[in-house]
């Protein structure tokens, strides 16, 4: 049962004694840890947690909330207790490209992806059909390159009235503002073809094979005010030789991109991930 279920996130500077403060926090207001990870880093002092809990007795929830928010205080850190009976609310964005898209719908349809999809966003008709299939809203918000702020203004209202708790854009090819991208900070995830840095543009995969390389990949991160550079989540490579083809590059690049953004998307829904400056701390 996951009514009784919660998990734990903290970061603080680190010090002796938070670890065994917030298990006994938490079997104070009669909480059970069912598991429990923590990451000391050494080039940043800061101190990260992850618990899994329990609570038998739901009254106390108000209670196991207040002590946890005192103690996160205690030690000059931040801190949030999710419950596992509420599942996020994930907007998705695409643009012609639907592999990655085609692959989190059919988690979602399966169950296996922990979230609920309540509408797509496109600048393109295109995956209008794939939408309709899963039986998904779906709805087109043009941009204009001479006013982009209408766009994401549409954006914003989409956001607020489906109440979404996370954007992913699964090869969605506009670029947020810097404004939206703070405003979706640690709460909007990008993939791309990370492994091609050198090949920039609609045909990275074309210009890949000209340069006769011998690893493709893919990058999830986190996105923010400065383009692709966001902390980074998950990553994967594939190697490839002298005989792969530019179509067989792209069809292995877009196998690596579905399924890195499908790990980065569930570590997300699971809290499994901390920012740490410029980077991630992921418990998986």
């Amino acid at each position: 049962m996951q009514d009784d279920q919660y998990i734990f996130l903290m970061v603080s500077p680190d010090r002796a004694g938070i670890l065994a403060s917030v298990a006994e926090t938490i079997a104070a207001s009669g909480g059970d840890i069912r598991d429990a990870a923590s990451f000391g880093d050494e080039d940043s002092g800061a101190f990260f947690i992850r618990i899994h809990l329990s609570l038998a007795d739901a009254s106390r929830e108000s209670e196991l909330r207040g002590s946890l928010s005192k103690l996160t205080e205690r030690f000059d850190g931040r801190s949030s207790l999710s419950s596992f009976a509420k599942r996020m609310r994930m907007l998705v964005a695409v643009s012609k490209f639907d592999h990655c898209l085609s692959d989190l719908l059919n988690r979602w349809q399966t169950g296996s992806l922990g979230a609920d999809i309540p509408l797509v966003v496109s600048n393109h008709e295109a995956a209008r059909g794939l939408c309709e299939w899963y039986g998904v809203a779906f709805r087109v918000v043009p941009v204009d390159s001479t006013d982009k702020a209408a766009a994401e203004a549409a954006w914003r209202e989409i956001i607020a009235e489906h109440d979404i708790d996370l954007v992913v854009l699964a090869r969605y090819m506009q670029i947020l503002s810097p404004e939206l991208s703070r405003d979706l900070q640690g709460r909007c995830i990008n993939i791309h073809h990370s492994f091609l840095p050198s090949f920039k543009g609609a045909l990275p995969y074309r210009q890949a094979h000209g340069r006769g390389v011998k690893l493709i990949g893919a990058t999830a991160h986190y996105v923010t005010d400065d383009l692709d550079e966001g902390p980074i989540i998950e990553q994967d490579v594939r190697r490839v030789n002298h005989a792969t083809s530019a179509a067989d590059m792209q069809l292995i690049g877009r196998e690596i991109e579905s399924s890195v953004l499908a790990r980065a998307v569930r570590w997300h829904i699971q809290h499994r991930i901390l920012l740490n400056g410029t980077k991630t701390v992921v418990f998986s």
